[in-house]
Formats: C-alpha cells, structure tokens, sequence
C-alpha cells in the first residue's frame, strides 16, 4: 500500500498553502509527506540580481517550505526531495508511489485558476492516484464550523466532505477515498447524485416525456440503486453519518452549491476515459472555491 502524501511546490505563496493543506492531512491520516519540488537548475545567471529574483526564489523553495511546515507542524513526518526534471513528468512519477498527490492553484501555470494547459490540469488528468487542488489563501479554519462565537477554528467539527457519484460510472475507489476522508475527519459526508429528467422519455420518442408515474418510478429506482452502493461502505465505517441527496439538474451547479459548506469535494475521473477531464470535474475544479480531490477509477 502507498505510504506517503506528496505536494508539490514551486516556491510561491499558493503551493505553500497546498503544502500547508497536505501537511495537516498527512497528520490526520499519520503519514509522512513528501515534499517535491521539481525543475530543472537555473542556468548561470548574466542578468543583474534584481532581474533573477524569481529564480533565486526557485533555487530556496524547498528549504523554505520545509521550514514553515515543521515550524507549524513539528511532529510531521516530512520528506524533502529535489528532482531536476520537468514539473508534470516529476508529479507523475511521485503519484505512483503516493496516495495522493496535492497542488496550489496556480503556482506552476502562473494563471489563476486551473485553466487548461497548466500543469495542475495536465497532472490531475494523467494521475494515478487522487490529486487534491487546494485554492490559494486556503486556511486550517475554513474546514471547520462555526462556533458559537461566530469564528471558525481548528478545534470545532470539520464542514462535511461532499461526494459527487454518479451511479452509472462510480468505481470503489472513489467510494473508499470519500469514506477514507470523512472518517480522517469524524466529518458527515453528504453523497450526491445528479440526474437530468427533461433527458428521460419513454420508448425513445423525444416528444413524449415520461408520464409523472414513470418519473416517480425512475426515481424510486435511483433511490434504491444509491442506497445500494453506500450500504457496504456504511457498514466498513459504521461510525461516519452519511446522508443521499438524490436531485434533478446540472451536476456541476449542484456540486458547487453543496461546495459551499463542505471542507472537501470529491469528484472521479474514469480511467476509461484517458488522459482527460470530464465536463463536470473540469467545471468544478474551475469554480468550487474549498479543496476538489479528483479520484481516478475503473
């Protein structure tokens, strides 16, 4: 089994909120992180000092990154590890050796957001393991329910964690790593599956929907087909309460809504489909603002 989280960084204030995210789960989960900071040296420098800042920021990412998390972390099992390869190639190799791989926002692209054609996108698409994408200014608090007071802190109950499943195409690791989650966190999870009604008619005749009888019955069978597939996971984590959420609409704008009081959503990525992002997952890594983990499955 896979024994360490790795997040990757590149020096700049988002990747260090990823790492300050990935540190806080690999101590919930008392695993060891590997901190990887991938790219090749820079070459030798001919341009005034002021002009090579970045670079020099580059050059001191790892010890820097290494300081601040066992500053605030100091029983963190922590891993550091320089790799003189491309970032995407590096993260690639490091996902087969971990159970998840976690990211910042921009960092490596220099765009805000995950916009196609960076390397968050590129990552999360090829993974073999789960990619957490962890949103820039992320902070330990904005896990946690309020408290009475008004302000969230580390010490009240986490926000839910959210699953997106979709009956048809679920694979039992997205299952695991939801249920694996909550129960890191003593959190509710809330499962949610989407279904489209004006996309349901009867005998394949697009001018005759379905008569309100046979919606009911399409819905009582969905109903029994998510019960279904929670039963066994209910019973292998007895002590996590999970509530079905059973709802008619565009999936990416529900999961965004259920967003926006959870602690994490979790979303798949089929195998079968390649080195590509679904519509739904790219929409919600684009536009949910809490921490996405996109969870490769059969």
């Amino acid at each position: 089994m896979r024994q360490t989280l790795t997040a990757g960084i590149d020096g700049s204030a988002e990747s260090l909120d990823a790492a300050q995210w990935a540190a806080r789960e690999a101590l919930l989960r008392d695993l060891p992180l590997t901190l990887l900071h991938a790219g090749y040296a820079p070459a030798f420098r001919t341009r005034p000092p002021e002009a090579g800042a970045t670079a020099e920021r580059e050059d001191h990412a790892l010890d820097t990154a290494v300081r601040k998390l066992l500053a605030g972390h100091p029983t963190l099992k922590l891993v550091p590890l320089r790799v003189p390869e491309a970032p995407v190639e590096a993260l690639l190799a490091a996902a087969e050796s971990s159970q998840m791989l976690v990211l910042g926002s921009h960092g490596f692209s220099g765009f805000a957001g995950f916009v196609v054609g960076s390397v968050a996108l590129d990552v999360t698409a090829r993974a073999r393991c789960p990619v957490v994408l962890v949103r820039a200014g992320e902070r330990p608090e904005d896990e946690h329910l309020l408290t009475l007071l008004g302000a969230p802190s580390a010490r009240t109950p986490y926000r839910p964690v959210v699953l997106g499943l979709d009956l048809a195409q679920s694979g039992d690791e997205l299952l695991a790593y939801a249920f694996a989650a909550a129960a890191a966190r003593s959190a509710p999870l809330r499962v949610l599956h989407v279904w489209r009604l004006p996309l349901l008619y009867a005998h394949g005749r697009v001018h005759e929907p379905l008569s309100t009888p046979d919606v009911q019955a399409v819905q009582a069978e969905l109903e029994r087909a998510l019960t279904d597939a929670l039963d066994g996971w209910r019973d292998k984590y007895p002590g996590i309460e999970v509530t079905e959420h059973l709802v008619d609409g565009r999936a990416a704008h529900h999961l965004l809504l259920a967003s926006t009081g959870a602690s994490l959503v979790v979303v798949g990525r089929r195998d079968s489909a390649g080195p590509r992002l679904g519509p739904v997952t790219h929409s919600v890594i684009h536009h949910v603002t809490c921490p996405v983990a996109v969870v490769p499955h059969a």
